[in-house]
């Protein structure tokens, strides 16, 4: 997901996608634990999308973004 797509999103719909995306982080967590996870490639790539709405959402809370130069 790019960071231009989140942007995109209202604070509700980031809430409801970090959630989502824990969810399938910790569902991930527990395949690879017990060995069936296929591709590895998926947690880095979740907790990747996961720092860019945190960050994204702080930038909101500071009032940086697109609209302040």
């Amino acid at each position: 997901m790019k960071a231009s797509e989140i942007r995109d999103k209202n604070d509700e719909e980031l809430v409801t996608l970090e959630k989502d995306l824990r969810d399938q982080l910790v569902k991930l967590s527990i395949a690879r634990a017990t060995q069936r996870m296929r591709n590895s490639s998926q947690l880095s790539i979740i907790k990747r999308n996961i720092a860019r709405i945190k960050t994204i959402q702080g930038q909101r809370a500071l009032g940086l973004g697109q609209g302040a130069a």
